[in-house]
């Protein structure tokens, strides 16, 4: 079963890369086609290949703390493009922000520890959700 294109990012002066590879990884070996656009890119980047490569759902990896500015200026760029493509945020998030991450447009957010399966059904349940509202 074919998943879905995903773009996944890795935003800002976050080096750390090893997760964002494995999460894309998972989601190749689930059906999806994954488009990994590397470190250190902005949120004009990001949400410019979003638009450039046509995706359903854009996952950005987030270990720098910057997830509260950094991921709402995505969702913000990509509107601006005239697209409204989701975006799930994976990394170190607290749960008092999450609240205001759901409120500036990030489609759900997954912590660390979430199992293969959890990153697999959340694509899938956020390109399903967009769909029906699209």
């Amino acid at each position: 079963m074919s998943g879905g294109r995903v773009l996944v990012a890795k935003v800002g002066l976050d080096g750390h890369d090893r997760g964002v590879k494995v999460v894309a990884r998972i989601l190749r070996d689930a059906g999806f086609e994954v488009v990994y656009t590397g470190l250190f890119q902005t949120p004009d980047t990001v949400a410019s290949a979003a638009v450039d490569e046509d995706v359903d759902v854009i996952g950005l990896s987030m270990l720098s703390g910057a997830h509260m500015t950094l991921a709402p200026m995505v969702v913000q760029k990509v509107r601006e493009r005239g697209v409204d493509i989701p975006v799930v945020v994976g990394g170190i998030v607290p749960d008092a922000d999450l609240p205001a991450l759901s409120e500036a447009g990030v489609a759900a957010v997954l912590t660390p520890g979430a199992t293969a399966e959890q990153v697999v059904s959340t694509i899938r349940d956020v390109i399903e959700r967009a769909g029906a509202t699209a």
